[in-house]
């Protein structure tokens, strides 16, 4: 008998996709899974063939299992026409009798925007988001988020790092995160008290967004945001500051397009308030993950991310101060 607790996503896979078809009446066929080298968590994904009726096929991706949040931003938001999200045909939270969430969508064809990103994607990519979070503070209350790092013991997990490894620039590091951990509860009281103000991608790159062709049954074209696994509500400069973090080291790719500066112009456009005081927020969020990086060195130890957020570090102190 399989059990979902303890099967692994490609198991689950295999073994669910004749429930998966029958809870698709049938529609569902040709179910091929497949792994992309962006993908983050564990969910299995598959390539497949949907009946929508009258002889029109489309290709489709499904997903499973799917974390109730992300099905119910998915599935919800598919009802607006003009949502910048992939168009879902079927989901649900149970599958052959166990409570396993699931969705079959739009399949997008070609590459994510990170492939060849330009300043005109990182723009489109902006707007698309700030629909996003126009689309979902209409349909859903913001919640306050019951998960908070314990920044004490992630800068002293970052102190013993610098001890036990070779760092370059040791000693700037060990000035550097002292210099914050003596600002920590101003910075963290300021980052707890933030608004919450937008239900957030958690996950908001380029490796999620795609293009939507001219021509397509799906709808309109343009850029299309996917995996919302991450979603959760905050204040959506943690969207930006994410999206910045991941080219510190190597900021040219970012085609001198500033993330907050993007998405505060994308959701004034969408006529989302932002006068908020959130260049400070941004630059306490940058400290605290500049100052962390240490801690997680076995996925952030190249050294020009590691000079860069050292940089950040010392330069945005005396501003958050």
């Amino acid at each position: 008998m399989l059990d979902p607790a303890h099967a692994d996503a490609g198991q689950l896979a295999h073994e669910l996709a004749p429930a998966l078809q029958n809870a698709c009446e049938g529609r569902l066929h040709d179910i091929r899974w497949f792994r992309t080298d962006w993908q983050r968590g564990g969910a299995a994904t598959g390539q497949a063939r949907f009946d929508c009726g009258e002889g029109d096929q489309r290709d489709v991706v499904v997903k499973l299992p799917i974390g109730p949040t992300e099905r119910r931003i998915l599935a919800e938001l598919s009802d607006d026409a003009d949502s910048p999200t992939p168009c879902v045909v079927a989901s649900g939270l149970e599958l052959d009798g166990y409570d396993l969430g699931w969705i079959v969508m739009e399949r997008l064809e070609g590459p994510p925007l990170m492939a060849q990103l330009d300043k005109d994607g990182l723009r489109e990519m902006a707007g698309a988001m700030g629909a996003v979070y126009k689309a979902a503070e209409a349909r859903w209350p913001f919640k306050a988020p019951k998960d908070r790092p314990d920044w004490e013991k992630i800068l002293e997990k970052a102190r013993e790092t610098l001890r036990d490894n070779p760092i370059a620039e040791v000693q700037r590091w060990n000035e550097a995160i002292k210099h914050t951990q003596r600002m920590l509860p101003t910075l963290v009281s300021r980052w707890e008290s933030r608004p919450i103000n937008a239900w957030c991608h958690g996950d908001f790159h380029p490796g999620n967004a795609m293009r939507r062709p001219e021509g397509s049954p799906w709808g309109a074209p343009g850029v299309v945001l996917i995996d919302f696994a991450d979603s959760h509500c905050g204040h959506w400069v943690e969207d930006a500051c994410y999206l910045e973090r991941l080219y510190w080291g190597h900021a040219e790719a970012l085609h001198k397009q500033k993330p907050v500066s993007l998405l505060a112009r994308a959701r004034k456009a969408a006529g989302i308030d932002t006068s908020d005081d959130y260049q400070t927020l941004a630059n306490t969020r940058r400290v605290l993950m500049a100052a962390s990086v240490p801690a997680f060195l076995h996925r952030e130890g190249r050294p020009a991310y590691l000079h860069a957020a050292l940089e950040t570090m010392e330069r945005l102190l005396p501003q958050v101060g």
